[in-house]
């Protein structure tokens, strides 16, 4: 009991020390709302980093798509924050079309490579694929995913597209804040592959904000794209590159897998959240979960137990919790597995799953996610002034990617490959020309048939935790746009239990700070084991449609370095 009781004091102090009392005084709004939402008619764009939404606003402006400004938008956040994603990643997005009233949803990520077998894992007694280097490398989709929306939904040349990004990588661009330190990060361990080195620190050291970075490789490389279009980076002198390059880092990534790549148009998948239809993408993503975790909330009050509350936070976590014990066993590639999707969001389902809830006490039995770990991703949004809108994401998976970087091309390859088990008896097990687990989710909500909220948030396991958090803020508690993405946010984290072993606990709830101390206190008797930490609830931004007004209403993630801009 006595262990007990300093564990509580020592939390508390820990954060109450860190917990300012009030954010600075606003004459509307929440306390902690750091800025007001961007109200625009004629368009809009929200990005994590400030060119980004400005290349986007410009092309809207110019007469472009949404889905035109995304992939603009998208090209610019490769080049100035190679932190989070890159032509060597992968991208999903869902698109609204204002013409025919549909969604659609683009599942643009990459496979395994066809010549490496698990044999070769087993023959190297490797027990688990390495985070790092050449075998952690998938085929990137990101390109045929720029390739495929714009066939689709295009309206500007992609000449036009992607001219910002190549002149900003010929003359320098200022590194900003957040980016500068996450660069520095990653760098700690991916300087030994040698190209990384050459091109993310080309003075020997990662740019300080401030400093401005130039990238002509990754310029002479979008030259190619505009000139030979998707085929160039799959089937001409860039795929020769990029396996050129795996293959001198002891990889398996050949021209062939590269060749044979496609991406699909996928249905997006929905329930009805009080009134709202919320979308997310079917697997091989984890967007199911964020709508198991809805299905099972939506049995709760939530806005009478009010905002960061203990009953608010105590029923989050265990949701959670539930929600991605179902995620480790259910979630892969379609192509190898049959999920049973229907029932797994069904009213039924989420009645039995909701009767273990125990709203008094943390419960001990729950699996965590076994595919934890950090990474990071960025999310943007725009939409038009035809009302086209685009949810789009997109990453390297773990930062900066594996490390590797093909010869002169001015980007790094994803280390999603990492993510296959090696459990012959998971379903994510790794086998050849495979697509793994993804932690990538765009979100969508409609109401009424007609297009509500474009939004996303960035941050592998925190992505459906996050995505709830901000519905239930919007449709539970009734926030703004913006107050909906500044609320402090809870990040659940477990151990990676592999199936079939013991439970190892409830794990931990990383908590940011602007909770009351009574509600920390009443979280610890619950048995919650409680953690602050600074990082790790993601990068939000979001788009909402006003069909009254006839306005769009734009938001951006506060602990990131980008806005929401429209006109």
């Amino acid at each position: 009991m006595r262990l007990i009781l300093i564990h509580i004091i020592y939390i508390t102090f820990l954060f109450l020390a860190h917990h300012p009392a009030k954010s600075q005084f606003r004459y509307t709004g929440k306390s902690f709302a750091t800025r007001s939402e961007v109200i625009a008619k004629n368009g809009m764009a929200a990005t994590s980093h400030p060119l980004a939404t400005q290349v986007a606003l410009d092309i809207l402006k110019k007469g472009g798509s949404a889905v035109d400004a995304a992939i603009a938008a998208n090209a610019m956040l490769g080049l100035v924050e190679p932190t989070g994603n890159g032509m060597g990643g992968d991208l999903f997005a869902i698109i609204w079309d204002s013409k025919t009233k549909k969604l659609h949803g683009l599942n643009a990520s990459g496979r395994s490579p066809k010549t490496l077998t698990k044999d070769y894992f087993s023959k190297n007694n490797i027990r688990e694929i390495p985070a790092y280097g050449a075998l952690s490398v998938s085929v990137p989709g990101c390109v045929d995913g720029w390739y495929e929306m714009h066939k689709k939904f295009g309206k500007l040349s992609m000449d036009e597209i992607l001219r910002p990004t190549v002149n900003y990588a010929k003359e320098g661009f200022p590194v900003t804040e957040v980016i500068a330190f996450l660069w520095a990060e990653y760098a700690e361990r991916l300087h030994i592959y040698d190209n990384f080195k050459e091109v993310y620190m080309p003075n020997g050291y990662v740019p300080r904000k401030g400093e401005l970075f130039k990238n002509p490789a990754l310029s002479i490389t979008l030259e190619k794209i505009i000139q030979g279009g998707r085929d160039e980076f799959y089937k001409g002198s860039i795929s020769s590159s990029i396996a050129a390059k795996v293959k001198s880092e002891g990889g398996f990534l050949g021209k062939d897998d590269l060749a044979s790549h496609s991406s699909e148009w996928i249905e997006p998948l929905s329930v009805n959240y009080r009134g709202y239809d919320v979308w997310e993408l079917p697997p091989n993503g984890q967007g199911i979960t964020v709508l198991q975790m809805l299905n099972i909330l939506e049995g709760y009050d939530i806005a009478s137990f009010g905002f960061g509350s203990v009953e608010h936070l105590h029923l989050l976590v265990e949701v959670k919790k539930m929600a991605f014990e179902d995620r480790s066993i259910y979630i892969g590639d379609p192509a190898f597995s049959s999920t049973p999707m229907d029932y797994l969001i069904s009213e039924d389902y989420a009645t039995i799953r909701r009767s273990l809830i125990d709203m008094n006490k943390a419960r001990q039995n729950y699996l965590p996610g076994v595919l934890e770990g950090g990474s990071n991703t960025v999310y943007l949004t725009t939409a038009d002034k035809d009302g086209n809108m685009v949810s789009l994401i997109q990453s390297n998976f773990a930062g900066m990617g594996s490390g590797i970087v093909p010869d002169c091309l001015g980007f790094s390859l994803q280390n999603r490959g990492s993510s296959f088990s090696l459990d012959d008896n998971h379903l994510n097990a790794y086998a050849p020309h495979k697509r793994p687990f993804h932690t990538l989710i765009p979100g969508f909500v409609t109401k009424d048939g007609n297009p509500y909220l474009s939004f996303g948030l960035m941050g592998a396991d925190m992505q459906p935790q996050g995505h709830v958090q901000i519905l239930v803020n919007l449709i539970d508690f009734k926030m703004n746009l913006q107050e909906a993405g500044d609320a402090p946010r809870i990040n659940h984290t477990g151990s990676s239990t592999p199936l079939g072993e013991k439970n190892q606990g409830v794990g931990n709830v990383r908590l940011e700070s602007g909770f009351s101390s009574e509600v920390i206190l009443e979280l610890l008797k619950r048995g919650h084991n409680l953690v602050y930490d600074l990082r790790g609830y993601g990068g939000y931004q979001a788009i909402m449609y006003d069909d009254k007004n006839k306005v769009f209403f734009g938001a951006s993630e506060s602990r990131k370095d980008g806005h929401a801009a429209g006109y």
